[in-house]
């Protein structure tokens, strides 16, 4: 039982659990944009924690490792700071080019994410013992992320899904409406239900998630 929780790379605190005790964040703007009453949140970046050795029983970085400028010294501080489990949301870029939309539409998101995002062997070979869980995403899931709507082909059509969704708005404007207009073209023929009948049946679906623990001492 963690009861004191650090979370790294906190950005606005969406992935953050209501009894997080501090969050660390390099950006003003997201700080500013943390909603009243979230865990107080101080400026720092993970390759230098502000804080003393094994001052958290738990700590969590949530979609934001491939966002450090040095992947080691980040996994470094945060086992440093961190008594008990250290706790990293990571996407595998294998597993992720494997989804439909990558697949098929937007290869060049994966393109983006493989000189950004560590593999699971990386993090392995950084961390030692880790323990990794694959995160199945439910049809209904109400985030925006690449693999959310997996189920809702048509969501990805929308320009505002296209903006909020990080690795999209990442895309060149031209590859982003090559792609779309592609599946559109699919959904509208039906190409698309029958290229992907096996998800039909399904409620949750592997798109590459990963849950990565690692106790540290």
């Amino acid at each position: 039982m963690c009861e004191t929780i650090l979370n790294v790379g906190a950005g606005t605190g969406c992935y953050e659990p209501p009894n997080c005790t501090l969050a660390v964040e390099p950006s003003p703007a997201m700080i500013a944009q943390r909603p009243k009453g979230s865990a107080p949140c101080i400026l720092g970046v993970a390759e230098n924690l502000p804080l003393l050795d094994q001052s958290f029983d738990g700590s969590l970085a949530c979609f934001t490792i491939h966002h450090w400028s040095d992947l080691a010294a980040g996994l470094a501080e945060i086992c440093r700071v961190t008594r008990k489990r250290v706790v990293l949301l990571t996407w595998s870029p294998q597993l992720s080019s494997e989804f439909w939309l990558t697949r098929d539409y937007l290869p060049e998101i994966v393109d983006v994410h493989k000189t950004r995002l560590p593999t699971i062997e990386e993090l392995q070979r950084i961390l030692g013992d880790i323990d990794v869980q694959p995160v199945l995403i439910p049809e209904d899931c109400q985030d925006a992320f690449v693999g959310a709507f997996w189920k809702r082909p048509a969501a990805f059509l929308d320009p505002l899904i296209q903006q909020a969704n990080s690795a999209m708005a990442q895309l060149d404007a031209e590859v982003l409406s090559r792609g779309t207009d592609r599946l559109r073209n699919d959904l509208q023929s039906g190409r698309w239900s029958i290229r992907n009948s096996e998800l039909q049946d399904l409620t949750a679906l592997d798109v590459g998630i990963r849950l990565v623990i690692k106790d540290p001492h």
